[in-house]
């Protein structure tokens, strides 16, 4: 029977590995792209709360894009640190940029999605870009995006960036993660047109003004700690059309600095990921450790025979797990040294911010307890 599930997760293996194959070709290079003269205004909003230790350089590198139309529209979403001072002194630096301070939220939000909801209805531009407050831009990001948006008539762009890591342990884990993410969420996939499959990063989602009206915005997804995630897959639901790019040289950001806030970080999106289903949380848990951990344990299996089917597991794991490293990240496709310590890893943030959630009745994030009640009602909705 063994051997019999070790080559199951061998043929697995091979299906997701040409699969990946197919996507990494239809996955465009933002550098590629020459920038932009103009598509009219674009307006970034930035939701930010207690991140005045990020804030500051990442507005810096946003102020020397070398696109010109742009306004600045930063949401200091109830704040208690110097995040809204920092706004409100580039404000008086720069006429293009305006803050809007929020000091509470109305019930049914999430905080984060408020404040960008917030930020979209004050913006001006004809297009939208939703960012987080730590990202690094480079001169040419926006020129090349909105060269790129324009030229395929886009309705909805998502950017995956460089993560910088400063641990080899911490872009071990970062690899798996986006391993674990690509292989399962296909997020290629949203570049074909006919597919029903969305993707949205946080780091970077364009989207037109008209698109997001069509979608009903973030008011759509009020509950969703995943908010970039189910903006992407709004526009999609819709009809509308989206592309996924990567820009290593273009943008970047520390998505965490250190292991222990990375996996505390996965808290409040592991779990809503899975749709507060302890089905699928048990299912996920199952498939990672079958497919993924089984395979190196089995290695020293007393069978040669179980042996060598499970070094064929592994190797064909590696076939998906060095692409993909290779072409997310600027990282050496040597993490896949840490890959059964990044599994096991994985699986205890899964099973930890599963029972933290049903521990505190919900999740806390930015400063606010949202009880799961409300977010499992809110994940039907959607």
């Amino acid at each position: 029977m063994l051997i019999i599930l070790l080559s199951l997760i061998s043929l697995f293996w091979v299906v997701i590995a040409l699969d990946t194959y197919r996507g990494l070709r239809e996955l465009p290079a933002l550098e590629e792209e020459p920038p932009t003269s103009s598509i009219g205004l674009i307006s970034i909003i930035v939701a930010a709360r207690n991140e005045a230790h990020t804030i500051e350089q990442s507005i810096r590198s946003q102020l020397l894009q070398t696109y010109e139309s742009i306004e600045w529209i930063l949401i200091n979403d109830r704040s208690t640190d110097q995040t809204g001072e920092t706004m409100e002194k580039f404000a008086k630096i720069d006429s293009r940029i305006r803050v809007i301070h929020l000091t509470s939220l109305p019930e049914g939000w999430l905080g984060k999605n408020y404040a960008l909801h917030t930020g979209a209805i004050a913006a001006n531009g004809k297009t939208l870009i939703f960012t987080d407050a730590d990202i690094q831009y480079e001169p040419d990001l926006i020129a090349k995006a909105a060269a790129f948006f324009s030229r395929l008539s886009l309705d909805h762009l998502t950017i995956s960036p460089n993560l910088t890591a400063r641990s080899f342990i911490l872009k071990g884990f970062i690899s798996f993660f986006l391993f674990g993410f690509s292989y399962y969420k296909r997020p290629w996939s949203a570049n074909r047109d006919k597919a029903k499959n969305g993707i949205g990063i946080g780091a970077f989602n364009m989207i037109s003004q008209q698109a997001y009206k069509k979608i009903n915005g973030h008011s759509a997804i009020r509950m969703r700690p995943d908010d970039d995630l189910q903006l992407g897959m709004m526009v999609k639901r819709y009809g509308l059309k989206q592309r996924m790019t990567t820009a290593l040289g273009l943008l970047h950001v520390e998505w965490y600095p250190s292991l222990k806030e990375a996996v505390k970080g996965l808290e409040k999106n592991t779990f809503a990921g899975l749709h507060y289903s302890y089905i699928l949380v048990f299912g996920a848990i199952t498939v990672v450790f079958t497919s993924q951990l089984l395979p190196f344990i089995t290695l020293f299996h007393s069978d040669s025979s179980v042996r060598t089917i499970s070094m064929l597991a592994v190797i064909m794991l590696a076939a998906v797990y060095v692409p993909l490293t290779r072409r997310l990240t600027t990282y050496s496709h040597w993490h896949i040294l840490l890959f059964p310590l990044s599994a096991c890893l994985f699986l205890y943030a899964i099973i930890r911010a599963t029972i933290l959630t049903i521990a505190r009745g919900g999740i806390k994030w930015r400063g606010t307890t949202y009880s799961l009640k409300e977010l499992k009602k809110n994940t039907k909705q959607v």
